[in-house]
């Protein structure tokens, strides 16, 4: 959430930059609610200073014998107006929380202006696409002779967009997710594990409520009103809600692996069948809680501890600085890497690090205290490190042979028992 005093003192500057994330920001209804809130709150507290002056009035009046009556009618009518106010003051205050809550973060000054994706910056390249002498699968055509993953049983147990890990598939995949914990843990993120339901205002303190109510699961019950977490990203940054951390302790460096639970799917098409995009697959974050001054530091950290994960697999990437538009809601500044999939002849996202300055923070009332000093809001950043659907694909397609067989990475080896190659 945005700070409404900085709003106040320099609108016409933060509405310029939060269109060039969201077109159709408008901070005149928000300001107008904040002037209506503050001269309301005076009106109140005038009306409530007059109803006690009164209520002495009457008290001594009464002590002396004094018709008291002229008094009373007034503070009977006065206490209404009170009433009424305070009615109108929540119902503003209402309006305004929920508008404010709508708010993008807004980008770093130096970050490129524009709402098209293709404008996307590539700050970095490590390794080259496969130059293969036969004719490469995609994911699907090589697991047809490998039975690595069950899209028909996913279907039918939840439907489409659910698949199902069988067999030496289930395997490579908890393999990846151990690899990647393991190399995060070297790089000094403590290992969590954490719910996969959350309540309502963990997801608002992350950012995830309002704006995106519509595109998370929630569970069908009246007595756990819970939503299934989009990404490890939401529970991490709630282990520390309405908390003051001591400013010695930071930076905190999370990491978790969870399922995440998405209600849209993407695009239907050749490029997004299978494991390309799903309601729901599994991914290792990385979660900081960060002093304003280090955010810069850790946000490179994180970008190269997810990258270290791709560079020991010994895959093609590229880190793709997001333009304005392209960036996440809580997100000031943001990176992409993406993984080349030869089976479709593109690159796909497979992490995302954001640094979110002090806007979820400011959202989840997560500050940090200097010793001597005043609370004050600290940065947080998150980062996938990885999501194992994409790179699960990467795998297959980068590394497989003309017969359908597909080589496993050494580093992957001793998470599955030694086995070299994966064979139809």
């Amino acid at each position: 959430m945005l700070d409404i005093k900085k709003i106040r003192a320099n609108a016409e500057e933060i509405q310029k930059k939060l269109r060039t994330k969201d077109p159709t920001v408008d901070l005149t209804p928000i300001l107008a609610l904040d002037e209506s809130i503050r001269s309301l709150k005076g009106t109140i507290e005038s009306k409530q200073a007059e109803l006690k002056a009164t209520s002495k009035l009457i008290g001594e009046k009464k002590r002396k014998g004094e018709d008291a009556s002229e008094q009373l009618e007034a503070v009977s009518g006065l206490g209404t107006k009170i009433d009424l106010d305070l009615k109108k003051l929540k119902q503003e205050e209402a309006l305004f929380e929920d508008a404010m809550a709508r708010l993008p973060n807004i980008p770093d000054d130096d970050i490129k202006v524009s709402l098209d994706p293709k404008d996307n910056v590539c700050i970095k390249t490590f390794g080259e696409k496969i130059q293969s002498p036969f004719p490469l699968k995609n994911h699907l055509e090589l697991n047809e002779k490998l039975g690595l993953l069950d899209f028909k049983r996913g279907a039918k147990l939840t439907g489409s967009g659910w698949p199902v890990y069988s067999g030496m598939g289930a395997r490579l995949e908890w393999a990846l997710q151990n690899l990647m914990i393991d190399i995060h843990i070297k790089n000094g993120f403590e290992f969590y594990l954490i719910p996969h339901v959350v309540k309502p205002e963990t997801m608002y303190g992350a950012g995830q409520l309002p704006k995106f109510r519509d595109q998370l699961f929630k569970l069908d019950d009246d007595d756990y009103p819970f939503m299934l977490i989009p990404t490890g990203e939401v529970a991490l940054n709630g282990l520390h809600l309405d908390e003051i951390i001591p400013s010695e302790e930071l930076t905190k460096k999370y990491t978790t692996i969870s399922p995440c639970f998405r209600r849209e799917a993407g695009a239907a098409g050749s490029g997004e069948r299978g494991l390309i995009r799903v309601h729901q697959f599994n991914k290792v974050e990385m979660y900081c809680f960060a002093h304003p001054d280090k955010s810069d530091e850790v946000f490179e950290e994180m970008l190269k501890s997810a990258e270290e994960v791709l560079e020991t697999l010994g895959l093609h990437y590229r880190n793709m600085l997001l333009v304005t538009g392209d960036m996440s809601f809580p997100s000031s500044r943001t990176v992409d890497i993406e993984v080349y999939l030869p089976g479709q002849e593109r690159y796909y996202e497979v992490s995302s690090v954001s640094n979110c300055r002090d806007f979820q923070a400011r959202r989840s009332k997560i500050r940090m205290r200097e010793k001597g000093g005043k609370p004050e809001l600290l940065h947080t950043l998150n980062g996938s490190g990885l999501a194992t659907a994409r790179l699960f694909v990467a795998l297959l397609e980068n590394n497989q042979n003309e017969d359908g067989s597909v080589n496993i990475p050494k580093a992957l080896q001793p998470y599955l028992g030694g086995c070299e190659c994966l064979k139809p």
